[in-house]
């Protein structure tokens, strides 16, 4: 049975019907809170959690319930209740299920997944008790050591879940990575994807065949020194550890989907009237014909789209920086994460940004220049660089190899070029010249890079291009 159980309700749960709920493990439960009070626990008689409760969330963005679950939710405004059973006992399970049957049948709606919510009775629990753990004060984290913390995720999508994004800055805060398990079924969202990139932080997938496999690598792994690691081959060396592959990883399917993926940075002169997120609305609009659909701090993303309130989000939590995700349209996908950040040189926007797009559908390429001079010329565009990939059409990250990016293209800002020394920046090795954007006094460059979609040739054309621009 599953972990996490989320209800999906047309209504908000009311005080009467989160109490039902919380009886699911009968009156003689202690209740308690974390997370300043956004978070309820029903514990055991020494206070340590069963289940974790988040507070009900208002999803006003549509397909988000589809893109992570695979379930079918109410029609927009929906309220998503999110339960977390504590991993290994079969009690708390059966508690968070009851609990979200009880809240879906009071408020309407649904109960995700569908087999774990069957009973509304009370679930026994006589003399049940949670061993005690340095991570019960992190719900989301199912174990603890002095190098990682250890979730375990039983869901079909990994998604940056209010839970997992603060575990992750708690992992961050004391110096640890963060390790994920999952089944072998489950997939990424592009969002936790982009946070796993620092060893320790891994994506561990369990697998029959070779026990544990890192998802993103291939990497065959093992439970050892308290945290997985790469098995090595008896004869590995220091300067080659021929680390095992998993035979999982490398079986590969070709579908003929593609995802564009555009990574961005803008910095934009310090300012009280200053609008945020309006470069990434440009881009969207000039590759969809549309503005994005909605964003938020975590997923699911639950706020229509909305420049000025997204910059008064990031303000409030000014010096510190602010994480977001973006999405599109059901039938567009598309996501972004956006780090907005205050430094010296002003306001940053780091944008990570794909659209999937399956066989038959045409990449927009030819708007590829347009997007490039809008973000140039309007939204203070330090760099640039787009990438076509072969991977899969919902944006989703499977534990299997995808292969790298093609660079396309890649443009330098004004400000940019200006500080470049002499011509350096207008003269390179490429066989094609780049390509001038905005006024000429001032011009920010494109820079084609038309590499094989079939072969690495592009990638050796960008790095040419940034070892001469950097003056290698």
């Amino acid at each position: 049975m599953t972990k996490d159980v989320i209800a999906l309700t047309p209504r908000m749960p009311d005080p009467l019907t989160v109490l039902a709920g919380l009886l699911a493990g009968g009156p003689d439960k202690l209740v308690g809170t974390t997370g300043e009070g956004a978070v309820v626990q029903l514990c055991d008689d020494r206070g340590r959690p069963l289940v974790s409760i988040e507070a009900p969330l208002l999803v006003q963005v549509a397909g988000e319930a589809e893109r992570l679950l695979g379930a079918t939710a109410p029609p927009v405004p929906f309220w998503w209740t999110e339960a977390r059973a504590t991993t290994g006992v079969e009690e708390a399970e059966l508690i968070a299920g009851t609990f979200a049957a009880r809240i879906a049948t009071l408020a309407g709606g649904s109960a995700w997944p569908p087999e774990a919510a069957r009973s509304l009775a009370v679930v026994k629990t006589d003399g049940v008790s949670v061993a005690p753990t340095p991570a019960a004060a992190q719900p989301a984290v199912d174990a603890l050591t002095d190098k990682v913390a250890v979730i375990i995720q039983d869901r079909p999508v990994i998604a940056m879940t209010a839970w997992l994004s603060d575990a992750f800055r708690a992992a961050a805060d004391a110096g640890l990575g963060l390790q994920i398990v999952t089944s072998p079924g489950a997939t990424l969202s592009p969002a936790v994807r982009n946070s796993l990139s620092g060893w320790p932080s891994r994506w561990v997938v369990r697998d029959e065949r070779d026990g544990y496999y890192d998802g993103l690598s291939g990497a065959v792994l093992r439970w050892q020194h308290g945290m997985f690691a790469t098995v090595e081959s008896p004869d590995a060396t220091p300067e080659d550890p021929r680390t095992p592959v998993a035979a999982a990883y490398q079986e590969v399917t070709g579908t003929g989907d593609r995802q564009l993926a555009i990574s961005f940075r803008t910095v934009h002169p310090a300012d009280d009237r200053l609008v945020l997120g309006g470069a990434l609305e440009s881009v969207w609009q000039e590759l969809t014909g549309r503005p994005p659909a909605g964003w938020g701090t975590a997923e699911p993303a639950n706020l229509p789209w909305s420049p000025r309130r997204l910059t008064d989000v990031a303000f409030e939590r000014a010096p510190e920086p602010t994480w977001l995700v973006v999405v599109g349209s059901p039938d567009r996908p598309g996501l972004a994460t956006v780090r907005i950040s205050r430094t010296k040189a002003g306001v940053e926007e780091d944008i990570t940004l794909a659209f999937g797009y399956g066989p038959g559908e045409e990449p927009p390429l030819d708007a590829l220049p347009r997007v490039a001079e809008a973000l140039a010329t309007r939204h203070h565009l330090q760099s640039m660089l787009v990438q076509l990939r072969r991977a899969r059409r919902d944006l989703a990250v499977p534990p299997r190899f995808e292969g790298p990016g093609v660079p396309l293209a890649f443009v330098l800002g004004a400000e940019e070029v200006r500080e470049m020394p002499g011509d350096r920046a207008r003269r390179t090795p490429l066989s094609e010249p780049p390509v001038q954007l905005g006024p000429r006094s001032r011009p920010a460059l494109y820079y084609p890079l038309p590499g094989d979609p079939s072969d690495l040739s592009g990638w050796q054309d960008f790095e040419r291009l940034m070892r001469h621009l950097k003056g290698a």
